[in-house]
């Protein structure tokens, strides 16, 4: 789960989805620029939606089996 002050709210900025993922401001833009973080765009800004990156770290776990 997202760190408690950020659970009110629907969408992050991309630093504070880096602060989160432990990763420096330069790194995940990087990695929105890639689509390795979801992300949307609203004029000129960038933010990340909540649920989808708690879906994306949620399913990072899950390992495909063959045949399933």
């Amino acid at each position: 789960m997202i760190m408690s002050s950020y659970e009110d709210k629907p969408v992050l900025t991309v630093e504070e989805a880096a602060k989160y993922l432990s990763l420096c401001r330069n790194g995940a833009y990087l990695a929105v620029q890639r689509g390795e973080i979801p992300h949307i765009h609203i004029g000129k800004r960038i933010l990340v939606p909540r649920a989808a990156l708690e879906r994306m770290l949620a399913e990072a776990g899950q390992v495909n089996k063959p045949g399933a």
